[in-house]
C-alpha cells in the first residue's frame, strides 16, 4: 500500500484553505429570533414598547428601532437601546397610541459589524 507524502507547501495552503473556511463561518450577523409585538401581531392601545430579541449581540451605537403611523410620523418616546446586560435584546419606548397600523424598521449591526435591517407591521384596534 502506498502511502502518499505532502510537500510542505502543499500542507501549509490546506491549512490556509481550512483556516479561511472556518473564518468565513464564523462571522455573524444578528437576525430577530422574537419580536413583540410581532409581524401581523393586533394590539391594543395600552402597548407601550416595541423589542426585538436577536440571535447575537448587538453593537448598541449602530443598532436601531424605529416605530411609525401610517403616515410615516415616528411615534417612539425616546431611542432605542441595547439592553446592556443581554446584548441580544433591543427595545424602544412608544408614545400613547391610537387605532392604526405601524411599522417597525430595525437596524441590527452585529458585535463583529455585520449588519442587518428589516421591517415589519402591526396594528393596534
Amino acid at each position: 500500500m502506498k502511502i502518499a507524502l505532502m510537500n510542505s507547501a502543499t500542507v501549509r495552503t490546506l491549512i490556509a484553505a481550512a483556516a479561511l473556511a472556518s473564518a468565513q463561518l464564523a462571522q455573524a450577523h444578528a437576525y430577530p429570533q422574537h419580536q413583540e409585538p410581532g409581524a401581523g401581531a393586533t394590539v391594543s392601545p395600552s402597548l407601550k414598547e416595541v423589542a426585538i430579541e436577536f440571535d447575537d449581540g448587538l453593537e448598541p451605537a449602530f443598532s436601531s428601532i424605529a416605530v411609525t403611523d401610517a403616515q410615516g410620523k415616528p411615534v417612539t418616546s425616546a431611542k432605542s437601546v441595547v439592553d446592556p446586560v443581554d446584548k441580544k435584546h433591543m427595545s424602544v419606548a412608544l408614545n400613547a397610541l391610537i387605532p392604526g397600523v405601524y411599522s417597525v424598521a430595525w437596524i441590527a449591526v452585529a458585535d463583529d459589524g455585520h449588519r442587518t435591517q428589516g421591517h415589519y407591521s402591526f396594528t393596534v384596534k
